[in-house]
């Protein structure tokens, strides 16, 4: 990717920016500076795996993707980690599975069997149905479990910690809410049931290193407790930390520099609020970008669906590895790169227009990447970063053959043949005359998507069914200027622009209004009022074949 100018230096792609920002910042505190030599600069993510997981969350791991590659453009040693909250409990009866799963309610998703054989729990089969799909989504990342982390140790220090100074804490609860958390700020997990959502932490021996609880009948709705009550450790594994005391803990853990999350977490006194807090007040370590002890920042905007927000616990929108069925992973990826993460991205691929606009804009950032169409210099630099931090793979050397969307679900519709698809688009002048297999490849991948958009999406405007003969009835008039079209399309090879103005023409010459006779020959041809646009369309089924079935009405 070339100079040290496209490299992000002087950049104002926003995750340029965003990655000189921390550079800046890690420059100037000495806890990031000595963090960041020992581990580099991470980025970090996390998503509770609770269910099918939504294409909103595929935002914030394309998003910290192109932040950790803009960041290794700048020289720096950075990591992408992304890490499944898989100790964090069962609360809400899956939609997917039976009833059986309820009596798993209120336990770690990790302690809870996989649905599907070949995994080894709950969490493991949700969590990879979507980071199984990251290569075809050019996200590349460092997978963790954070349960496997209580597990090993690491978070031990930040629970002794929040747990000798609890009172703190509770203090900042009751900044931010007006009351302080009622508890002790760890859930361990009951050693009798398993479960961590029913456990009430009332005392912490710091000499014995044991928190004592009880395992609560109402401590939730939606979980019933044992009714036990002990004493444990609560290192290695034995329970968790609140969310909030969790999100703070994880930063100075894993040494993270820059999480960012949903803007529903950056509201003022929220989750975000309360987890900079304690890792400032309380663990000593610097919150990472985008905030500051001080100033929480900004979360990104939300991936919506036809306007409806998605839960991954409710099960309620598309999934991310099924988003695939709708739409090429590299388009969903060169959407969420070129949309600034405060701008909102509404997307329904059941929309024709939203499918055609996205690809219309991918194939002019792909021909101004190029060279091929001539913009501004700040908007050039613009689209060039845009292109390749949305490449999956390596980017092509030249430009490869661009064919609108709506002109290739055109002939995917004449033909099924590719070598015959190959020979339109030859004779209209879309593809040259020999193709290398990278082109080839890229042709087909279009022609594919073409076909698959027409299947299952596209609305009855962008279909057609060729019609072998019509017997539509032509009035004398139209009747004329077909028969003169279909003789006129025998005299040579045309192009789209001269033969759409030698119809304009004949129907002038002849007082017939053209509207009148696009009408008419979209009937006789596939037997509707309208469809693509008839110039190319004509020459996409075949001068031949259309001379045919104008002459013969």
């Amino acid at each position: 990717m070339a100079d040290e100018k496209e490299s992000g230096v002087d950049s104002l792609f926003w995750a340029d920016q965003i990655a000189r920002l921390v550079k800046k910042r890690v420059a100037g505190n000495p806890v990031l500076r000595k963090v960041t030599k020992e581990r580099g600069y991470i980025v970090y993510d996390e998503k509770t795996p609770s269910g099918k997981i939504h294409i909103g969350s595929g935002r914030g791991w394309v998003i910290h993707d192109v932040i950790a590659k803009s960041m290794l453009q700048l020289g720096l040693k950075a990591r992408f980690i992304l890490s499944s909250d898989d100790m964090d409990p069962y609360d809400k009866p899956n939609k997917e599975l039976p009833k059986s799963f309820d009596k798993y309610l209120g336990m770690p998703f990790r302690s809870i069997p996989s649905p599907v054989k070949g995994y080894k729990s709950f969490a493991e089969y949700y969590f990879r149905q979507a980071t199984d799909r990251f290569d075809d989504f050019g996200i590349e990342v460092e997978l963790e479990s954070t349960g496997e982390r209580y597990v090993k140790g690491d978070f031990n220090p930040a629970i002794r910690t929040i747990l000798d100074n609890s009172q703190k804490v509770k203090g900042i609860y009751k900044r931010f809410y007006g009351k302080p958390l009622d508890r002790m700020p760890f859930n361990p997990i009951c050693q009798k049931c398993g479960k961590i959502a029913t456990t009430f932490a009332y005392g912490w021996d710091s000499r014995r290193q044991l928190v004592k609880y009880r395992c609560e009948q109402n401590m939730v709705r939606w979980a019933k407790g044992c009714g036990h009550e002990g004493e444990v450790s609560p290192y290695n594994g034995n329970g968790k930390l609140p969310w909030k005391v969790e999100w703070a803990a994880k930063w100075p853990t894993v040494g993270v520099v820059c999480e960012l999350a949903g803007k529903d977490h950056f509201t003022v006194g929220g989750s975000r609020s309360v987890a900079v807090a304690i890792s400032d007040e309380v663990l000593g370590y610097p919150p990472p970008f985008p905030s500051t002890p001080k100033n929480i920042g900004q979360g990104y905007e939300f991936f919506t669906v036809g306007g409806k927000k998605m839960s991954t616990s409710k099960g309620e929108g598309m999934g991310f590895a099924e988003i695939t069925d709708y739409l090429p992973a590299k388009m969903i990826r060169y959407l969420l790169v070129r949309t600034r993460p405060r701008a909102r991205v509404d997307f329904d691929p059941m929309d024709d227009n939203d499918i055609i606009l996205l690809y219309d804009r991918y194939d002019r950032t792909q021909r101004v990447y190029h060279g091929a169409e001539e913009v501004g210099d700040k908007e050039r630099e613009q689209e060039k970063r845009i292109y390749e931090f949305s490449a999956v793979g390596d980017i092509e050397k030249r430009l490869p053959p661009q064919i609108p969307l709506t002109y290739a679900s055109t002939v995917v519709q004449v033909t099924p043949d590719l070598s015959r698809a190959v020979k339109i688009l030859q004779t209209t002048g879309h593809l040259p005359a020999e193709l290398s297999k990278p082109e080839m490849d890229y042709l087909k991948e279009r022609l594919g998507f073409a076909r698959q958009w027409v299947d299952k999406l596209a609305s009855d405007r962008y279909k057609f069914r060729l019609l072998e003969k019509s017997d539509v009835k032509v009035e004398p008039d139209v009747k004329k200027v077909m028969r003169l079209l279909g003789k006129k399309l025998l005299e040579r090879n045309w192009k789209e622009d001269e033969l759409l103005n030698t119809i304009y023409g004949m129907c002038r010459e002849n007082g017939l209004d053209t509207k009148k006779f696009f009408r008419s020959t979209y009937n006789v041809l596939i037997g509707k009022d309208y469809g693509p646009r008839l110039a190319p369309f004509i020459l996409t089924i075949g001068r031949e074949k259309v001379a045919k079935a104008l002459s013969g009405v």
